[in-house]
């Protein structure tokens, strides 16, 4: 049975552009009403009499006139992503074709899909629970391998098994204990302290591991916010134009060429990288320069890693300790550039400074890898188990920091020997955060605000 509202929806569910292959889908009680409206078979049999997983060759019509030969693939209640009645429609893939047979279907009584509405079709139908349904969207969005295995093996479940590994005994825990103070004098099993507090910080600890996956989880799903920075002509465009592979930022021999941010996403080996290329560090009477340079060091401020950029054919100067003075509070790396010319630079005055130096030529280099390393050994990225279930958004992130601050809580009460009662108030404060996490119990609300950063058609 389904959970919906009793609608059936329909959408374009590949890109909005030209292609080979295009599919409108079709799911709801009235799918297959709607679709023998628009799709004609060949062997003129209707598709509500066809069998699930099949597939029918025929075309698409508006009344009378063809729109477009296509194959209808038919997967029936509840064994579809939906867990309703599904139709697919797939026809050639131009956009205006697309378009006029989403409009033929929607004629005949479907309503147009809003974002995330087949996959929170999926979710309120229990094909999915909430973990795995924004997982969904985490594979569609990926943009590294390792961020595409993460969201694979939290579609695969692998969030809400840890999620279930750390439930169990705060349920039995809270269920011991309620039965315990209904019924005192009955013959039940030992409840002693030294059990309650051991399932506690067994959860407690769990509960750690998984917001310490936070960081890399967000990282691999949305990328490093990165800002090159250094003294003007050090060679930071070049280092960005090679990162992006494409003349991404202008480069002269002229000192202050770049005096805006020019940004860029690009990937450096697994890793992606939300590359910003600032302005150089210095001192100038120039009022523009000076508005770059300001802004250079605000993006320095507010990203992940830091590139600071010298130029190994010069020496040192006042420019140069500036920007590591700026970088010393920062996730940074430092790349000696130019490593082609005579080298002045005094490199142990870099190397005391940073943790990680990468030496390159970025004019003539081939590839980053050192420089991807670097980033890999900084964010401790090079050896993560993404299988493992690791939690990336915000709603995750709080749900869990919840649950950890309830369990904290009862293991603190537990030891200031207070009442199991008292205990089990945060036992079950910590069970709904975890169960919100999975969606086991949610708002509408909530839902409806997971859902709407979704794609429409997925």
């Amino acid at each position: 049975m389904s959970f919906t509202d009793g609608k059936t929806i329909a959408a374009i569910a590949t890109p909005a552009a030209a292609g080979g292959i295009g599919i409108i889908r079709i799911s709801g009680p009235n799918a297959f009403e709607i679709a023998d409206k628009v799709f004609r078979s060949k062997d003129s049999s209707p598709l509500s009499d066809a069998k699930g997983y099949t597939m029918k060759y025929g075309g698409v019509y508006d009344g009378e006139t063809l729109i477009d030969e296509a194959l209808a693939l038919i997967y029936r209640a509840p064994k579809s992503y939906t867990g309703e009645d599904v139709i697919e429609l797939s026809c050639h893939g131009g956009i205006y074709v697309l378009n006029r047979v989403l409009r033929s279907v929607i004629a005949f009584g479907a309503q147009a899909a809003a974002p995330g509405e087949f996959t929170k079709r999926a979710f309120l139908n229990g094909k999915l629970d909430l973990t795995q349904a924004q997982a969904v969207m985490d594979i569609v969005c990926a943009q590294g391998e390792q961020a595409a295995k993460g969201a694979a093996a939290a579609k695969d479940g692998a969030i809400s098994r840890r999620i279930a590994q750390i439930k169990q005994p705060l349920v039995d825990l809270s269920a011991h204990m309620g039965v315990w103070s209904d019924y005192p004098d009955d013959d039940l099993p030992e409840l002693t302290d030294e059990m309650i507090i051991e399932k506690l910080c067994f959860a407690q600890g769990k509960l750690t591991e998984l917001l310490r996956s936070f960081d890399a989880g967000k990282i691999l799903c949305t990328g490093i916010s990165t800002a090159i920075i250094g003294k003007p002509n050090v060679g930071k465009s070049t280092l960005m134009n090679l990162l992006a592979r494409t003349e991404r930022s202008i480069v002269t021999s002229v000192a202050g060429t770049t005096r805006d941010i020019v940004e860029e996403n690009v990937r450096l080996g697994k890793l992606i990288l939300r590359l910003a290329d600032t302005a150089g560090i210095h001192e100038t009477a120039d009022e523009v320069e000076k508005i770059g340079v300001a802004r250079a060091q605000e993006k320095m401020k507010n990203a992940d890693l830091v590139i600071a950029v010298f130029d190994s054919s010069k020496e040192l100067d006042s420019d140069d300790m500036t920007v590591i003075e700026l970088v010393k509070n920062s996730k940074s790396i430092a790349v000696v550039n130019k490593t082609d010319l005579e080298q002045r630079l005094d490199t142990s005055t870099i190397e005391s400074a940073f943790s990680r130096v990468v030496y390159m030529s970025a004019g003539t280099a081939e590839d980053c890898s050192a420089l991807e390393k670097a980033a890999e050994e900084l964010f401790e990225l090079a050896d993560y188990d993404t299988s493992s279930g690791i939690i990336n958004n915000e709603r995750q992130r709080a749900c869990c920091a919840r649950a950890l601050e309830c369990v904290t809580e009862g293991v603190e009460a537990m030891r200031a020997f207070m009442t199991f009662d008292a205990v089990n108030i945060s036992i079950d404060c910590a069970l709904e955060a975890l169960m919100e996490l999975t969606g086991e119990r949610i708002t509408t609300e909530v839902t409806d605000a997971v859902f709407e950063n979704f794609c429409v058609g997925k």
